[in-house]
């Protein structure tokens, strides 16, 4: 398990973005959370295996509407406690 923080940048507001991000998490037992920010980003904190949050990140991607400029990853401490994704 990982927990990662992401700032997403290019068209990502207004797209659908958030809820597709929740859907994806939903379907592979990925808890965390999703934002927008004032400056037109998108920020993203999700906690699940390497391997289902790569599988995420390539559905959100596949929309016709969101498009990813850059993307910003670290990793950070796990957060034992949470148990569900929400969209923030």
């Amino acid at each position: 398990m990982v927990r990662k923080h992401y700032r997403f940048t290019g068209r990502v507001q207004g797209v659908g973005f958030r809820y597709r991000a929740k859907h994806a998490a939903g379907g592979m037992c990925i808890t965390g959370w999703v934002k927008n920010e004032w400056d037109g980003a998108v920020e993203m904190e999700v906690q699940g295996t390497e391997e289902a949050i790569n599988r995420m990140l390539v559905m959100i991607n596949r929309s016709d509407y969101i498009q990813i400029e850059t993307i910003e990853c670290r990793e950070i401490p796990l957060e034992e406690q949470e148990t569900s994704f929400h969209v923030r």
